[in-house]
């Protein structure tokens, strides 16, 4: 790895508390060594934190001894705290958390720095670190989200819409004769029955939608800027697309890893 990230060794444990999904990664000497995803729970104490993070360092091969550091990202409040006690417990010093104060190496055009999700700002300094720029970073989570960083590096602004797991659950649970689907590429964009219909709209509603939208931020930006591309289902969506885009599942964990080296105390 490139950049501020390469200058920083030691063990290091990356924390990305999703709305759906908690991943950890384990960084050892600047490269990714392993990465495990939990589910998100609705609630969670200190102790349950720590177990999780002291299992999932045991299963990515951790040695007893503490990590150097740690950093979390954190869009789920609630969870914060129990989090950064649990992090305080299982490393050598206190994790950073990502929010207002944090040194990003990225200048801002955006109203309020501080409105700018965690996650949202570990994909666009991996984007940058990783691809150059200009550059545009896309999301899928629970929210769509696509970053945008022009030509000078800049981080512009970005677009965050509702999820494609989020529109698939939210079409069955409002039309009472909807069923839940399975999230896959469908085999026909007209579909053969309700739940091939149904698949249709929302993931070839959801390439239709992303295309469309990544048409009119490059017009925007008044150039054409790679693509990148990670989250959940990237795997089938990214294919469907008609632009060509680079997929990197490990982008969001490595933005946490930069930050952590760009204001930790070597």
């Amino acid at each position: 790895m490139a950049g501020d990230g390469a200058r920083v060794f030691g063990d290091v444990l990356v924390v990305d508390v999703g709305n759906t999904e908690t991943c950890l990664g384990l960084f050892r000497n600047g490269t990714l060594a392993g990465r495990f995803a939990l589910t998100t729970p609705e609630r969670l104490t200190p102790d349950e934190a720590q177990l999780s993070a002291r299992q999932v360092l045991a299963v990515l091969g951790h040695a007893a001894d503490a990590p150097h550091g740690a950093i979390l990202s954190s869009v789920v409040p609630i969870l914060t705290d129990a989090w950064v006690t649990a992090l305080r417990s299982v490393s050598e010093t206190c994790p950073l958390v990502v929010g207002p104060g944090l040194k990003t190496g990225i200048r801002m055009r955006y109203d309020d720095p501080a409105e700018v999700g965690s996650d949202r700002l570990a994909d666009v300094v991996a984007a940058r670190e990783t691809y150059g720029a200009p550059v545009i970073a896309v999301d899928l989570g629970t929210t769509t989200n696509i970053e945008v960083v022009d030509g000078e590096g800049t981080f512009l602004g970005g677009v965050i819409a509702p999820g494609l797991r989020l529109g698939a659950r939210a079409l069955s649970q409002a039309a009472a004769r909807l069923p839940a689907i399975e999230l896959r590429a469908p085999e026909h964009v007209i579909g053969r029955s309700t739940r091939g219909a149904m698949r249709s709209g929302v993931v070839c509603g959801e390439v239709a939608r992303l295309d469309g939208l990544l048409d009119m931020v490059m017009s925007e930006m008044g150039c054409v800027a790679p693509i990148v591309m990670t989250g959940d289902d990237v795997q089938f969506v990214a294919p469907l697309l008609s632009h060509p885009v680079q997929v990197d599942t490990t982008l969001t964990l490595r933005g946490l890893y930069l930050l952590w080296a760009r204001n930790a105390r070597s």
